[in-house]
């Protein structure tokens, strides 16, 4: 959903929907038909790293390296209150002051977002639904944690963003109290780390993926919930992993 330099930056603090740096002034794409994503990079020249990128995502997570990762320090406060229906996904802006702490470096949550099915899938196994946290440093550097979602027992969360998430693209709803994205994280911080791309596009190469292991339950009806808002599958094809490695 989706490293860029600080233009593309621009685009998904704007509202890109999932990590996915959508900007209006830009061709327009889909997850279908001759917008769909075997044709984002020919829609415009600024697409091109979707199709010549060679560390694109998703992908299927296998195949791992075993590797003593450093811990992932999440440091989250209420701040989300702003759920957005962009056209590509149920997205929920955030405020100033959360963070994701990694390789030493600090990394400000700026949105999360939905995508179901699963963008990622984990030895060929894919999941109803995804959620992508998207943070950015300073430079305008990214780290995407996704969180997996799987059906079992309701989530309270995930409900409440279902039951208020708006059907149509550029609608807005004003949640109060702000969201906490810490709710949605698994008490398992164990995770599954690669090198990859927004999975929108422009597609920009040179994101830190960080994918947690363990996924969270939510009730069926809560996952159709936000599916129905989003109005479609928004999962782009797992891509080619290629050399890079993958590490656990």
């Amino acid at each position: 959903m989706k490293a860029q330099g600080l233009a593309a930056f621009g685009l998904i603090v704007a509202g890109v929907a999932a990590v996915a740096g959508e900007g209006g002034h830009q061709a327009h794409w889909s997850y279908a038909g001759k917008e769909g994503p075997e044709h984002w990079g020919a829609l415009e020249p600024g697409y091109a790293t979707c199709s010549a990128g060679k560390d694109q995502s998703p992908i299927d997570l296998v195949h791992f390296i075993e590797a003593d990762l450093p811990p992932l320090t999440f440091d989250y406060k209420p701040g989300g209150a702003s759920l957005v229906n962009n056209g590509h996904a149920v997205q929920v802006d955030y405020a100033p002051g959360s963070s994701l702490s990694v390789d030493g470096k600090s990394f400000e949550l700026k949105q999360f977002h939905f995508h179901a099915p699963s963008e990622h899938t984990v030895g060929g196994k894919s999941y109803p639904m995804e959620v992508h946290f998207v943070h950015a440093d300073a430079q305008g550097n990214l780290a995407v944690v996704g969180v997996l979602v799987e059906d079992g027992a309701a989530n309270r969360l995930l409900g409440l963003l279902g039951a208020h998430a708006p059907a149509a693209a550029g609608d807005k709803v004003q949640q109060s109290p702000p969201i906490d994205a810490a709710d949605l994280l698994p008490a398992d911080r164990d995770y599954y780390r690669y090198s990859g791309s927004l999975t929108t596009p422009p597609c920009s190469e040179g994101v830190r993926w960080l994918v947690l292991k363990a996924p969270i339950d939510a009730a069926p009806a809560e996952i159709a919930a936000i599916a129905k808002a989003i109005g479609h599958p928004n999962n782009r094809p797992v891509m080619p992993v290629g050399a890079r490695p993958v590490l656990e």
